[in-house]
């Protein structure tokens, strides 16, 4: 089900590169030179995949990089040229073809927000890792491992939406899904051999479910965790602050703290500069945004010092989002449960967290199940949690010893 062929390292490509890219692997920027992927898709029973994107350095975290390798060739696609989703779309959507990702969460909703596509037959060697209780979880970690094979960091920052790309750059982001075929072989032969595979499993379809979600917009002032302590003007002062960072990190397409640091905005915030010169000494502040935009910041601070103060906008109430503090019969419940959920990821060589999360506890005991049944329909439990740790989260329960 998993390939494990590799491309020796004295193999060339048998087309040429397309332009403005020029590097060995095959990269992929019109759909005309997709042909050799076409034909590598449609005969593939598993593939590697894995992106870019440029979140670090761009307003927007757009997704700037596909590769993926089928048995012993690497392929480089290039969304920024073409749109990929009727190339890979009908081999994504087969649950037949298992499609190999590490920590796939992020990318699967890259995937679905910028192409509009989702993944049916996944195979997540992070979440494979994880429930074989491995200490670290890092590609490069379990590359090394179990491969004995060091990946390069050189370009873990690099700016993905740049082109054109240096060839050191695709060949880099080769790297993530060259070896992941025999890596995910590996994991599946170990979550076989320890009855864990259907785990895996379960947790493969959850993260296939995945969609993108648009964050629901918020007052841009709790994200400072100084600003309770401003006042009135200085809050108003701090949201057009951010405004201004934000529309400039729109413009220059750069990302918002490449811009202007959070620290800098409260500065601007409590000084109120009045001139160019007091902007200027303001420390985080990119010296290009002051030249190019910092007069327009300056006209909206001055506004500020004119709104009247019934007018001015304090901290926002907290929005409850949950239950609460839960009552102290709950909380002592949740105590035991973590206690058994420790002692039972302790046998199994796993953490804790990986076991069963605290706010799943937590849950649990608000809910008080008395059966496996019950504990099913638990918000967060999952069925090979049900498997591993039922029967001693209901014994651990007040007046416990729950049937199944």
């Amino acid at each position: 089900m998993l390939s494990t062929a590799r491309r020796p390292a004295s193999a060339t490509s048998s087309f040429p590169p397309p332009t403005p890219i020029l590097v060995s692997t095959p990269v992929i920027q019109d759909p005309s030179s997709a042909a050799p992927l076409r034909a590598a898709l449609d005969r593939a029973q598993s593939l590697a995949l894995d992106c870019e994107a440029a979140g670090f350095h761009r307003y927007t975290d757009r997704l700037c990089l596909v590769q993926i390798s089928v048995d012993d060739v690497d392929f480089v696609l290039d969304p920024l040229a073409f749109d990929l989703a009727d190339t890979l779309r009908s081999v994504l959507v087969d649950p037949e073809v298992t499609v190999i990702m590490h920590g796939a969460d992020y990318d699967l909703r890259l995937l679905d927000r910028d192409l509009g596509l989702s993944v049916a037959g996944l195979f997540d060697t992070q979440v494979a890792a994880s429930l074989l209780g491995e200490p670290g979880l890092g590609l490069s970690a379990l590359l090394d491992k179990h491969l004995g094979i060091a990946l390069s960091k050189k370009h873990q920052r690099a700016d993905w939406a740049q082109r054109p790309l240096p060839p050191d750059m695709i060949e880099y982001a080769t790297a993530d899904t060259a070896h992941l075929g025999r890596l995910a072989a590996i994991l599946h032969a170990e979550l076989l051999a320890v009855g864990r595979l259907d785990w895996a499993r379960e947790e493969f379809r959850l993260l296939e479910a995945i969609r993108w979600e648009e964050e629901e917009p918020t007052d841009p002032v709790t994200r400072f965790r100084e600003a309770r302590k401003l006042g009135a003007r200085d809050l108003t002062a701090l949201r057009v602050a951010v405004e201004w960072r934000d529309d400039v990190a729109r413009r220059r397409d750069r990302a918002p703290f490449r811009v202007a640091a959070d620290q800098a905005l409260m500065d601007v915030a409590r000084e109120r500069p009045r001139t160019l010169a007091g902007l200027q000494r303001i420390k985080g502040i990119s010296r290009g945004a002051v030249r190019s935009a910092g007069p327009a910041l300056l006209d909206r601070l001055h506004a500020v010092e004119g709104i009247p103060e019934k007018e001015l906008q304090g901290y926002p109430a907290a929005r409850r989002t949950g239950p609460g503090r839960p009552p102290p019969e709950v909380e002592e419940a949740a105590a035991a449960l973590k206690e058994v959920r420790n002692r039972r990821a302790q046998e199994l060589g796993l953490a804790r967290g990986t076991l069963m999360s605290n706010a799943t506890l937590l849950e649990i005991a608000r809910r008080q199940p008395r059966t496996v049944r019950a504990l099913r329909e638990v918000p967060g439990v999952k069925g090979w949690q049900i498997d591993a740790v039922a029967d001693a989260l209901l014994t651990a329960l007040p007046d416990g010893g729950g049937v199944r």
